[in-house]
């Protein structure tokens, strides 16, 4: 069993939560202040995970998982640099300002990505990107796709890499579907693909999808 910390008490957060717990690993979500309300994502996330404020989540945690809005997730996370010092963190965040219709708009770190900029700001933290090239809910629940979908890996640190894949596994993701790139500065690469988003929200709204590396 692991202590897993997930920043962002959000629906990925939330959903990222819940399947983590049963699983086995303890899981705390970090809240952006204790005093939020955690009614509905309590009932979300199952009666095994606890919540905290995001600094003492980070602090306790042996890997973090940053689900917070990729927009603010530099600023945030450049914050806890001691307390995710030594640390896995799992960046799962796209970096988008909204469009007018409130779906991702244009990239925030063009020519580079969240990835990235959290690796250099967090030079004593290893950064793992993935999950991030589909829906939120196919993140706990890939089987559901009639096509297997891909579950791109990008880091620094091969250890890192194999223990974020084996958070994958208990999220359901067999080894087979899991694509392993190379170093964080691919990530700009899976980060570029949230731009057809957008477009394919409109078309079909919200219904399950990812990206899938067919051979």
């Amino acid at each position: 069993m692991t202590s897993i910390g997930i920043l962002g008490a959000g629906r990925v957060g939330t959903l990222l939560a819940g399947k983590l717990s049963e699983a086995g690993h303890h899981v705390v979500l970090g809240t952006r202040s204790p005093t939020e309300d955690t009614t509905a994502t309590a009932e979300g996330a199952g009666p095994r995970v606890s919540f905290a404020d995001q600094r003492t989540t980070a602090r306790t945690a042996e890997i973090v998982i940053n689900a917070t809005p990729g927009d603010s997730a530099l600023e945030r996370l450049a914050g806890l640099r001691t307390e995710l010092a030594g640390k896995v963190l799992v960046d799962v965040s796209n970096a988008t300002r909204d469009a007018a219709d409130g779906l991702p708009g244009d990239l925030c770190h063009p020519g580079s990505s969240l990835a990235e900029k959290l690796q250099g700001a967090l030079p004593d933290t290893r950064v793992v990107k993935t999950l991030n090239t589909m829906l939120f809910s196919v993140m706990t629940a890939p089987e559901t796709l009639a096509t297997p979908p891909t579950a791109f890996l990008s880091g620094n640190d091969e250890q890192a890499k194999k223990t974020v894949t084996g958070l994958l596994g208990d999220l359901g993701w067999p080894p087979a579907w899991i694509e392993d790139l190379g170093d964080i500065t691919i990530a700009r690469a899976t980060e570029a693909l949230v731009l057809v988003v957008p477009h394919i929200l409109r078309r079909h709204g919200f219904a399950p999808f990812a990206v899938s590396l067919a051979r």
